[in-house]
């Protein structure tokens, strides 16, 4: 079999296996009822063709501690990072301050993070308190330099799919730096071996471990951890909890950036 070929079989693999992760039960459209009591609140934001189910152990987690938490599915596949942030940020910072919050925080996993970061390019977020992303292709992802002109992977991926890339003409390249206390957590696990033999370095299947990083960043730590998966593992939501409270990581009191 030559090489287009493989390659071709591989991606057709990879990204079925993208499809099915997709249509994880999501939950149901009806926002949380108001409960009343808690000061802060965190808006989750999930990644490229995922749900709000992806996120539920991290809203399960952060409810329990007593947060308010806004988890929605949103059509990550349908527009442009601009259109997405304006409009799922927008409506997450309305939730939020219906219920008179006093801080307003972030938890993204992947392109949760780059909408973030689109969205304070040009707006302010009085109330923002922290942030903390995900595996987040801050500087692009090096799969979507490689076949991010295929047709199945438009066709899967949409509009946003398409800026992804690390080159001069993805989103990465336009955001400025953001005034915000960010913790990056990467991962060096994968269960995507193929796309991983795209990526130099170290990588969690989607992207490197150096184009998650940012200069802004205030703390960043690296886990054994997939793409897919890492949102959904109990030491790192662990982590997430300790940086929202305290600004760092565990392990991390000054920060690590």
């Amino acid at each position: 079999m030559t090489k287009p070929y493989r390659w071709m079989s591989a991606l057709l693999l990879v990204l079925s296996g993208w499809l099915l992760m997709s249509m994880q039960p999501a939950r149901a459209q009806m926002l949380p009822a108001l409960t009343g009591g808690q000061s802060d609140c965190v808006v989750v934001l999930h990644g490229l063709r995922r749900s709000a189910w992806a996120m539920s152990r991290i809203e399960d987690t952060l409810t329990d501690v007593g947060y308010q938490v806004y988890n929605q599915d949103y059509p990550s596949t349908s527009a442009p990072v601009e259109t997405l942030a304006q409009q799922e940020i927008s409506q997450a910072l309305d939730w939020c301050r219906a219920r008179a919050v006093e801080q307003i925080h972030f938890v993204t996993h992947s392109m949760g993070g780059i909408l973030v970061r689109s969205y304070l390019q040009e707006r302010d977020i009085p109330e923002l308190g922290r942030v903390v992303m995900l595996a987040p292709p801050n500087q692009g992802s090096e799969v979507v330099d490689r076949v991010g002109d295929w047709w199945l992977f438009r066709k899967l991926t949409g509009p946003a799919g398409q800026q992804l890339g690390t080159g001069p003409d993805g989103i990465a390249a336009s955001l400025e730096p953001v005034t915000a206390e960010i913790g990056v957590i990467a991962g060096t696990r994968t269960v995507d071996p193929w796309l991983s033999w795209m990526i130099p370095g170290d990588d969690d299947g989607k992207v490197s471990l150096p184009s998650t990083r940012l200069k802004e960043m205030r703390d960043y730590l690296v886990v054994p951890a997939s793409h897919a998966f890492i949102m959904r593992k109990k030491a790192v939501i662990k982590q997430v909890l300790t940086f929202l409270q305290h600004g760092y990581f565990a392990g991390h009191e000054e920060g690590s950036a």
